[in-house]
C-alpha cells in the first residue's frame, strides 16, 4: 500500500517528538541532576570545612564540645533539612543533629567505616548502610596538631535535590513544548510548499505516461518546485514534437520507399505482361536502374545516420589539408556538372589549411554540401567554394545561386527528412537526410556549420575545423 509524504511526514513529525521528550527525561534529565548533586556537594564541602574549623580547637581528650556549638549545629540542621555528624577516627558517631529525635544515631559505632573514603568529593546512597533513606554525604576531617582527630560529615536527602533538578528542568520541557508547537508551523509549510506541488507534479507525470503530452503542471513559483514543472512541461512539449516528428519520419520513410518501389513493380509487370514494346525496353530499364540507385542511396543515408549515433565520438582523427579533399570530391561531379554546365570556382587561402579531423568523414560533409549545391543551382551557373584560415581555425564555405531557402525553412533543414516544398517540386530523388548527416558529423567534430539564404538568390554553408596543435603533431 502506498504511504503519501505527508503521512511520512506527519508520522516523523510525532516521531521527533518523542524521541527528543525522551532524550530531555533520560539523558538531560540524568545530566541535570548529576550537575546538582555536584554542585550541591561542593557546597556542602565548604560548609563542612567551615564546621570543622569551628569545632576542631575545641575538641577536649574526651571528644567534648561547648553546648552552644551544639545548639547552633542543631538550629542550622533544623533550618536547613541538613543532617550533621561528628564521628571518631574509629567510625563512632559523637553527634547527630537529629539527637532530639527516634532517629539519632548518637553514640552508635558506623560498621566497616573507612576513613580513607572520606577523601571522595561525595557519597550517595544509606552511609555504610546507617541511614534508612538514600542520602548525598560529604565528609570533611578535623585536623588538630597535624593530626585528625574526627570528621564532619553532612548529608542532605537526595530526594530534595531530584525536586531542585526537576524545578531546573521545567524551563526545558516548557521550552521544548514551545518548539515543537512552533515546528508544526514548518509542518505545514512543508505541505503548502513542498507536499502539494509534488502532488501536483506526480499528477502531471501520470498524465504525461499516459500519453497525454497537452497537459500543463501549473506551479508558477521560482524555487526548485516551480523549475522541476518548467522542466517536465518543456520535456512533454518536446516528446510532443518528438512523437509528431516521428510519425512525419514514419511516413517520409514510406512514402520514400514506396514511390520507386511502386514505380519499379510496375514496370516490370509492364515487361512480363509484354505491354512495353522491346524498343522501349531499354528505356524504361534505365527507368529503373534509377529508382534502384535512389533506394541505394536511401538506405545507405539511413545506415550513415544509424553509425554516427552510435559511435559518435569514434571519429579517426588524422592530420590533412582540406583543398586536397575538396579537389577529389569536386572530381567525383564532373559528369553531372558537364551535363548541366555548372562549374566551381575555387577560392584557396595561401595559407596552410591542414586541419585535425575524420578525413573520411569530413569528404562525407563536402560531398554533400556539394550534391545539395547542385541539385538547387540552376543550369549554366557557378557554385564557389572557399578555403580561408583565421587564427587556428579553417573555414570552408560552399555557395550556390539556386533558389534559395526561406527564413521559415532554415531552422529545418538540419531534421531528417524535412525537404522544402521546392525540394519535393524539383528533386524526386532527394532523400532529405544529407544535411543531417552533415550536421551530426560537423556536431561529432565539437565545431560548428553555419548557414545563409536568400530566396532566388542562392545559399552559402560554411563550417569550421580546427588546425593541428603543435602538441599532436
Amino acid at each position: 500500500m502506498r504511504r503519501s509524504l505527508s503521512l511520512k511526514l506527519a508520522a516523523g513529525y510525532l516521531i521527533f517528538g518523542v524521541l527528543s521528550f525522551l532524550f530531555i527525561a533520560l539523558v538531560t534529565a540524568r545530566l541535570t541532576y548529576y550537575r546538582v548533586v555536584e554542585r550541591r556537594a561542593s557546597d556542602l564541602r565548604n560548609m563542612a570545612g567551615l564546621i570543622s574549623d569551628m569545632t576542631s580547637g575545641s575538641y577536649g581528650a574526651g571528644g567534648g564540645y561547648g553546648i552552644s556549638s551544639f545548639d547552633q549545629f542543631d538550629t542550622l540542621s533544623f533550618y536547613s533539612g541538613l543532617r550533621i555528624w561528628f564521628i571518631t577516627p574509629d567510625g563512632t558517631i559523637t553527634y547527630d543533629s537529629h539527637s532530639g529525635s527516634k532517629s539519632s544515631l548518637t553514640g552508635q559505632t558506623i560498621p566497616d567505616f573507612d576513613p580513607a573514603d572520606t577523601g571522595k568529593p561525595y557519597r550517595i546512597g544509606s552511609f555504610y548502610g546507617v541511614l534508612s533513606d538514600e542520602y548525598l554525604s560529604v565528609s570533611v576531617p578535623m585536623i588538630r596538631n597535624f593530626r585528625t582527630i574526627g570528621y564532619v560529615v553532612i548529608h542532605e536527602p537526595t530526594l530534595k535535590l531530584s525536586r531542585t533538578s526537576d524545578s531546573l528542568l521545567l524551563p526545558t520541557y516548557l521550552t521544548f513544548l514551545v518548539i515543537y508547537c512552533f515546528s508544526f508551523i514548518i509542518l505545514i509549510l512543508i505541505r503548502v510548499f513542498v507536499t502539494n506541488p509534488l502532488k501536483t507534479i506526480t499528477k502531471g507525470a501520470d498524465e504525461f505516461a499516459r500519453g497525454n503530452l497537452k497537459h500543463k503542471i501549473e506551479i508558477h513559483t521560482s524555487d526548485e518546485m516551480g523549475y522541476l514543472a518548467e522542466t517536465l512541461n518543456f520535456m512533454a512539449s518536446e516528446l510532443a514534437v518528438s512523437e509528431e516528428y516521428q510519425r512525419k519520419f514514419i511516413a517520409n520513410v514510406s512514402h520514400d520507399f514506396r514511390s520507386p518501389l511502386t514505380s519499379i513493380r510496375g514496370y516490370l509487370a509492364a515487361f512480363e505482361d509484354g505491354t512495353i514494346p522491346p524498343e522501349l525496353q531499354g528505356k524504361y530499364i534505365r527507368v529503373i536502374l534509377g529508382e534502384t540507385e535512389r533506394l541505394t542511396k536511401l538506405t545507405e543515408s539511413m545506415l550513415s545516420i544509424n553509425a554516427l549515433e552510435q559511435n559518435k565520438m569514434l571519429l579517426n582523427l588524422s592530420d590533412f589539408d582540406i583543398k586536397t579533399i575538396i579537389r577529389g570530391t569536386c572530381e567525383t561531379f564532373e559528369g553531372v556538372c558537364s551535363s548541366r554546365n555548372i562549374t566551381f570556382d575555387l577560392f584557396f587561402s595561401d595559407e596552410d589549411t591542414t586541419v585535425r579531423a575524420d578525413m573520411g568523414r569530413i569528404q562525407q560533409v563536402v560531398y554533400n554540401l556539394l550534391d545539395n549545391a547542385i541539385k538547387f543551382s540552376p543550369d549554366n551557373s557557378v557554385i564557389e567554394i572557399s578555403v580561408y584560415r583565421r587564427n587556428n581555425v579553417v573555414f570552408v564555405s560552399v555557395k550556390d545561386h539556386g533558389i534559395g531557402i526561406s527564413k521559415e525553412d532554415i531552422k529545418k533543414i538540419w531534421t531528417r527528412f524535412y525537404k522544402t516544398d521546392q525540394s519535393r517540386g524539383k528533386d524526386k530523388k532527394g532523400t532529405g537526410l544529407g544535411l543531417s548527416i552533415v550536421k551530426d558529423i560537423i556536431d561529432a567534430h565539437h565545431t560548428t556549420i553555419d548557414v545563409v539564404s536568400t530566396l532566388d538568390i542562392g545559399t552559402e554553408f560554411t563550417f569550421r575545423l580546427p588546425m593541428p596543435q603543435p602538441d599532436q603533431a
